[in-house]
């Protein structure tokens, strides 16, 4: 076998299981416990973000002063935070108090993801279903009927005038 031909290969098949591998980034996004609301909706939204391309995100609340006295503040926050990616992420570390800072890690739940995807389209179809009726194709049959004695109706009265 050609010495040369077989680490060319052996390159290859790297260079491809390189490809297929997925790096896992940690994001960081910081808060403080007198965050405003919009602060927080907008560094919120980010991390969802990050969550949704696949990212960690380490989410640290910075105490400072007497801030520290008072860590539910803090577990406060995380907590809405954990509520409002808890769609398509899962707490991978809980909060916990290192010095002045508390740190909380989330990670992509692909399991949530991909039940979340296969049920948008779902409900589009369910929707169009809805409008003609619930019962399917049969139950469409009865209300034409309905309609086609009304609209006779109508005709009779409109020829006699």
């Amino acid at each position: 076998m050609d010495y040369g031909k077989y680490k060319y290969e052996a390159a290859q098949r790297a260079k491809e299981s390189r490809k297929k591998a997925s790096n896992v980034v940690v994001k960081e996004m910081k808060y403080r416990p007198k965050i405003g609301i919009g602060d927080f909706d907008t560094k919120t939204r980010k991390v969802e973000k990050f969550l949704q391309e696949g990212h960690k995100v380490k989410i640290t609340i910075m105490f400072r002063g007497r801030e520290v006295s008072h860590p539910e503040l803090g577990r406060r926050i995380l907590d809405k935070i954990a509520e409002r990616v808890e769609e398509y992420a899962k707490v991978e570390v809980y909060p916990r108090l290192d010095g002045r800072n508390m740190t909380m890690v989330l990670g992509p739940d692909s399991k949530k993801g991909k039940s979340k995807k296969k049920s948008m389209p779902a409900q589009p179809a369910a929707d169009s279903g809805s409008e003609q009726s619930p019962a399917g194709d049969g139950a469409a049959a009865p209300q034409a009927a309905e309609q086609a004695p009304v609209a006779a109706a109508e005709a009779a009265n409109q020829e006699p005038t």
